[in-house]
């Protein structure tokens, strides 16, 4: 980058009639040059060739320099937007406007996002960077911080949409105030488009049900889930399965969720590290900044009106951000139509029908409600549960649906007797008593020839 310094110049001119008056002009160090390269050339010291080659420009353009500065004098080199403002510069009015709004109504909002929000609801259009010029001009910086981080391989996109979605939640105060609610979301790997995105005030099982219902419902099943090694996700501490017990048909226990995806044909992978499943990492940090904002300006102030309002912001958020995969071919699978999605994304327990078709489940009695053919007494069922539908039992294929009962009696009525307590008195064994005896055999009243024939004697001492 080359500095140019300005310089005042003071020349002497002289004009018919008249003795002789001096101007001054400011000029960069680059226009002094020029000016006396020019007037070089005037005064036939240098060729128009020559003075072209010094200041690298054409023989035709030394040649209109020169006319110039004949007819109008030195001012003719000093270019003429000189202290004129620039035909696209934006109004001081529209500069006040733009600091009020990011002091008040967006102040949360990061200088891209702020820039776009401006455009949508105000109809100020200008550049990301007139904004962030304005911005620093008034003091004010962006409150997304950036700082050096280390550096990881960076991994390569899936080729086609559907081969890697990563899924994972981020608790943060996404309704504002302090209070923390967690945002669950799903991003195809290939695309960066999100894919489901559902807000509850914990990290749950349901929460995750209802992303991959998202997912599948408009998109399809994916090949492969990328997620951390959450106990939602995997059993904690299982050991690995030997050659022989795989050969002899155990598999490894598998969570709620796990069963679910693997009734599904979709595969888990844990992540070791959260640089592992960077692209969905990367997305709660710009949803931080951005979709904070969003939920304010649409008076979403409680979870069901945030969930709502996430299905229109999706749209907006993958035409913004979403790239096209390498392959337009789509890796996406088809659902069967006769599966019920929302019976396989739910908990599922094994229980056993008594006599009557009752069962139990979460300290309550439910029995099976079907006025044709139940299953027989004494089944093994398996009890469905989601907050979409309740408690419903299956059997063979066969869904049911459940009433919930009071809970029977107890058949075994018999009432617990009260221990009787025994009185007892202590015995004191009499003197003569065995153990009232000494555990050795020798005396000390025993001399020690006696003791010395019976050491000589025994037959311990020879071995």
């Amino acid at each position: 980058m080359v500095t140019l310094f300005c310089d005042i110049v003071t020349l002497k001119m002289f004009c018919e009639n008249v003795t002789m008056r001096e101007e001054q002009y400011h000029m960069t160090q680059k226009e002094i040059m020029k000016l006396k390269v020019i007037n070089q050339s005037i005064d036939g010291t240098l060729t128009v060739k020559e003075a072209a080659a010094v200041l690298a420009l054409s023989e035709r353009q030394i040649k209109r320099l020169k006319k110039g500065v004949r007819t109008q004098g030195p001012e003719f080199i000093i270019h003429k937007n000189r202290n004129r403002p620039p035909a696209h510069t934006i109004a001081d009015s529209i500069r006040d406007v733009v600091i009020n709004l990011k002091k008040t109504k967006y102040s949360q909002a990061n200088i891209s996002h702020f820039t776009e929000l401006l455009a949508e609801y105000e109809n100020v259009y200008a550049s990301r960077s007139s904004i962030h010029k304005i911005l620093s001009a008034a003091g004010i910086e962006s409150p997304k911080k950036h700082k050096r981080v280390k550096l990881y391989h960076r991994r390569k996109r899936k080729s086609k949409a559907g081969l890697l979605v990563q899924i994972d939640a981020s608790p943060f105060p996404w309704l504002g105030g302090d209070k923390l609610y967690n945002l669950h979301g799903a991003i195809d790997d290939a695309t960066g488009q999100i894919l489901g995105l559902f807000l509850t005030k914990n990290e749950c099982l349901n929460g995750y049900f209802e992303v991959m219902h998202q997912v599948i419902t408009n998109f399809g099943i994916p090949v492969q889930l990328y997620s951390d090694k959450h106990t939602i996700f995997f059993v904690p501490k299982q050991q690995p399965l030997s050659l022989d017990e795989q050969l002899e048909g155990k598999h490894t226990s598998l969570t709620q969720f796990g069963q679910a995806m693997d009734e599904l044909g979709i595969k888990i992978i844990p992540a070791s590290s959260p640089q592992a499943k960077g692209r969905i990492e990367r997305l709660w940090e710009t949803l931080q900044s951005r979709l904070t904002v969003e939920l304010q300006l649409a008076n979403a102030y409680c979870l069901e009106d945030a969930n709502a309002f996430l299905t229109t912001f999706l749209k907006r958020f993958n035409t913004r951000f979403a790239v096209q995969p390498a392959c337009p071919e789509s890796a996406f699978g088809i659902l069967d139509k006769r599966l019920n999605l929302d019976f396989i994304l739910c908990v599922k327990e094994q229980r056993k029908l008594d006599g009557n078709h009752t069962f139990s489940f979460k300290a309550q009695c439910y029995q099976i409600n079907a006025a044709g053919h139940r299953p027989p007494p004494r089944a093994k069922i398996t009890v469905l549960c989601s907050p979409k539908f309740g408690v419903m039992a299956s059997y063979q294929g066969q869904v049911y649906a459940t009433l919930s009962v009071l809970k029977p009696p107890s058949d075994k009525t018999a009432q617990v007797k009260p221990k009787l307590t025994k009185t007892t008195t202590p015995v004191k064994p009499a003197a003569t008593h065995p153990w009232k005896k000494p555990h050795y055999s020798f005396l000390y009243d025993q001399s020690d020839r006696e003791l010395l024939e019976a050491l000589f004697n025994s037959t311990l001492a020879w071995r």
